[in-house]
């Protein structure tokens, strides 16, 4: 009810809402919020007088009597229904969800890898792969260069190896 004795619908965006900071204050529903913020800054001596609702920011109540108010605040119930409502619904999704995922089989074989490239040195500038390694394969395998047409890769370092020089 407004102050004439009218209905007034509780999430009309127009209703007019009284500041808690300046009594004189007739707020919009909609702009309410920036105006806290901004009358909070101003009044900053009932701003220490006045504690904010866990349940509404907007509900800003004595210190005093922040415990009645959250005991019987309408927001709080809404939110205990609503977590009720979304606990219940996660456990019979949980319950429901059965997964049907197998793991792809694996052909990899490590300990073959490790000994097929230990049976071959590795030398700079070469390609080797495990094909061709074996006598009796009928596979060939041309070595592939990233190279432009034209362009051919170099036959040795640009710089000496100190760990490789023959002087000794």
């Amino acid at each position: 009810m407004d102050l004439e004795g009218n209905s007034v619908d509780a999430l009309d965006p127009e209703r007019l809402i009284q500041c808690p900071y300046d009594k004189y204050h007739q707020i919009r529903a909609c702009r309410f919020p920036y105006h806290l913020i901004k009358c909070r800054k101003n009044h900053p001596e009932i701003a220490k007088q006045l504690a904010t609702c866990p349940f509404n920011a907007r509900h800003q109540v004595p210190r005093a009597e922040i415990s009645r108010h959250i005991s019987s605040c309408d927001d709080k119930s809404f939110i205990e229904e609503h977590i009720v409502s979304q606990s219940n619904n996660c456990q019979g999704e949980k319950m429901n969800i059965v997964s049907m995922w197998q793991p792809p089989p694996c052909d990899e074989d490590w300990d073959r890898d490790l000994q097929e490239q230990s049976n071959s040195a590795f030398v700079w500038g070469t390609f080797s792969s495990g094909v061709n390694r074996y006598p009796g394969s009928s596979v060939v395998m041309e070595q592939k260069s990233n190279l432009m047409s034209g362009m051919r890769a170099p036959k040795s370092l640009p710089y000496s190896l100190s760990w490789k020089s023959t002087s000794r």
